[in-house]
C-alpha cells in the first residue's frame, strides 16, 4: 500500500485534506505521482459552496470522484504526473488525468494521456480547459476571416481566445470588466474591450462570463442571424435573457456547449482521448503560459480554495505544486 494524501470538501463552505491509502497498481494500471494539478475556478467554487443542482449531480460528477454532491466529495479534473509504476511505455513519462487533487494516485493506464516533449507540468495542467474551448469550436466553429467576440476573460474564455487567434484572417475580442486583462488579451493575440467600450457586431459571439449581464451582452454584439455560443455554468442560480427586443427579428442563435460530449460535428470521428491528446498538442504554443497567474504548495490548498470561492485570489489559472510530496517538474 501507498499512502496518498487528498483534498476532500467536507461540506459546504469547508475543505480538508485526508489520508488515502493506494492499492498495488493492476497490469493495466499505473501508480502516478502528481506534479501539479490546476483549479477550476468557476466549477470547484460552485461544488465548495455546495451549489451544484441535484438534477446535475450525475452530470457533474468528475471520472475519479468519491462521495457525493454537497459533501463529502473528492473532486477535480486537472492532475498532471509521472507514472512510477505501469507498463513500460509510460513507465517515467509525464502525463495528464482527469483525477481530483491527491499527491498519488492509481488509475487504469487508458485514464491518463502523455504530455508531448516540449509542454511543461506547469502548463500541461490548462489541457482540460483548452479541450472545453476546443469542444466549443467544434460546436460553433469560426470560418476564416470571422470577427469573434469573447465575453468574459476567464480561464475558458481566454483558451477559446488563443485558439480562435490561430484562425487564418480571424479577429478576436475578449470583453470584459477588468481592464487588467487587456495585457493577457494582447498576450494571447486578440483585441480587448472594457464595459463601456463597443467592440462592434462579430459574426460569433462566444459567452464565458458566468453572469447574466454577460450574456445579455453577448446577445448585443452578435450580427443578425449569427450565433451566440453559451460556456458558462450558471450552478443553481437562474438567468434571464431578452428574447424579446431583437433576438427573433435578428434571427440570432443562443445555443450551449458542455465539454461533457465530444460536439456532434466531431463526435463519430474522435473520441474523448482523441480531443484530449490534441488540446495537449496545442498547449505547445507558449502563449498559455500567460494564463497562468499563481501557484501555492498543496498543502495550503483548502486555504486557497476558500480565497478563490470567496473572491480573494483573483487570477486566471492557480496551480497546486506537490514537489513537497516526492515530485519536482
Amino acid at each position: 500500500m501507498v499512502d496518498a494524501l487528498a483534498y476532500w470538501v467536507t461540506e459546504p463552505g469547508r475543505g480538508e485534506i485526508r489520508s488515502a491509502a493506494l492499492p498495488e497498481p493492476g497490469p493495466d494500471e499505473v501508480l502516478v505521482r502528481a506534479l501539479r494539478s490546476g483549479i477550476s475556478r468557476g466549477t470547484e467554487s460552485l461544488v465548495l459552496a455546495g451549489r451544484v443542482p441535484p438534477s446535475q449531480h450525475a452530470t457533474m460528477r468528475a471520472p475519479f470522484q468519491e462521495g457525493e454532491f454537497p459533501g463529502p466529495v473528492k473532486y477535480g479534473y486537472l492532475s498532471v504526473g509521472v507514472v512510477e509504476r505501469g507498463p513500460e511505455d509510460l513507465l517515467g513519462r509525464t502525463v495528464f488525468c482527469l483525477h481530483p487533487h491527491q499527491t498519488a494516485y492509481v488509475v487504469p493506464a487508458a485514464a491518463v494521456v502523455p504530455v508531448p516533449d516540449g509542454v511543461p507540468a506547469g502548463r500541461a495542467v490548462l489541457a482540460g480547459t483548452v479541450e472545453t474551448a476546443l469542444n466549443a469550436l467544434w460546436d460553433a466553429p469560426p470560418l476564416l476571416g470571422d470577427h469573434v467576440t469573447v465575453v468574459g476573460a476567464g480561464l475558458v474564455g481566454c483558451c477559446v481566445a488563443r485558439l480562435v487567434a490561430r484562425v487564418p484572417g480571424a479577429t478576436v475580442t475578449l470583453v470584459d470588466t477588468d481592464p487588467t486583462r487587456a495585457a493577457v488579451a494582447a498576450a494571447l493575440g486578440a483585441g480587448f474591450a472594457g464595459p463601456d467600450e463597443e467592440p462592434g457586431r462579430s459574426d460569433l459571439v462566444v459567452h464565458a462570463s458566468a453572469t447574466e449581464a454577460g450574456l445579455r451582452r453577448a446577445l448585443e454584439l452578435v450580427e443578425p442571424e449569427g450565433t451566440v455560443l453559451d460556456l458558462s455554468w450558471y450552478g443553481d442560480r437562474p438567468v434571464a435573457v431578452p428574447l424579446g427586443e431583437a433576438f427573433h427579428s435578428g434571427r440570432l442563435t443562443l445555443r450551449s456547449s458542455q465539454v461533457g460530449a465530444v460536439a456532434p460535428a466531431r463526435r463519430g470521428s474522435r473520441t474523448h482521448r482523441d480531443r484530449l491528446a490534441l488540446a495537449l498538442e496545442l498547449l505547445r504554443d507558449p502563449a498559455f503560459d500567460a494564463l497562468l497567474t499563481g501557484s501555492s504548495p498543496f498543502a495550503e490548498l483548502p486555504g486557497v480554495m476558500a480565497r478563490i470561492a470567496s473572491g480573494d485570489l483573483p487570477g486566471l489559472c492557480h496551480s497546486i505544486d506537490y514537489s513537497d510530496h516526492g515530485q519536482e517538474d
